[in-house]
């Protein structure tokens, strides 16, 4: 592993912030955690690049408002979103906010440890035609008309009856193209399909 692979976690609960940065400096990256956004903001100039593991709910200023300045300053950290309070909409803005990632508590260590690899070498292959994306919009291709509505839907925030009663469709049927497009699109959660999505170019409303 090389040895610039800095990780930094900002979370107001001192128990995770304890629990990710054992979990990876046992992994050999070098971790700094911040119990404020703010501190972390004002030290954002001055740190060597690395991947940013933010909670999205934190007092003050939560996830999303820190993403937003640090675009705001042209600071760039790929950025992995962690929340206990998940729900789509939410998910949504912050990948659209610029997150690579959206990661609901409680977590497993193989999945945290998964997206930081997965930001860290994004980071490092900045400028290269972003394989995700492209591998994205390959699978997206795949989608039927119908598929691609639910998908939509899904996006939306919109739970199965919502999306059924907007196509004209029962919800047992929303339920089978939504598999079909977990499948098609290799997603293992929600969570996964989204950011999937929103590499692929899927406009969100």
């Amino acid at each position: 592993m090389p040895d610039d692979t800095h990780v930094y976690i900002v979370d107001d609960d001192e128990a995770v912030r304890d629990s990710l940065s054992v979990l990876l400096e046992a992994c050999a990256y070098k971790v700094r955690a911040f119990g404020v956004a703010q501190e972390f903001l004002d030290a954002a100039p001055t740190l060597p690049p690395g991947c940013l593991v933010a909670d999205i709910r934190m007092p003050e200023m939560d996830g999303l408002e820190l993403q937003r300045r640090l675009g705001e300053r042209s600071l760039s950290f790929p950025t992995i979103v962690i929340t206990g309070h998940g729900d789509v909409p939410l998910a949504v803005r912050a990948m659209k906010a610029g997150a690579l990632d959206f990661i609901e508590k409680p977590f497993s260590s193989k999945a945290i440890l998964e997206s930081v690899a997965a930001a860290l070498s994004r980071m490092q292959a900045a400028g290269e035609r972003d394989p995700v994306a492209l591998a994205a919009a390959a699978k997206l291709d795949l989608l039927s008309a119908r598929e691609r509505e639910v998908l939509e839907g899904l996006l939306s925030g919109l739970p199965n009856k919502s999306i059924a009663y907007d196509l004209a469709i029962s919800p047992r049927t929303v339920e089978i193209h939504r598999a079909r497009v977990m499948d098609k699109m290799g997603a293992r959660s929600l969570s996964e399909l989204i950011r999937l999505a929103l590499a692929a170019g899927v406009p969100v409303k």
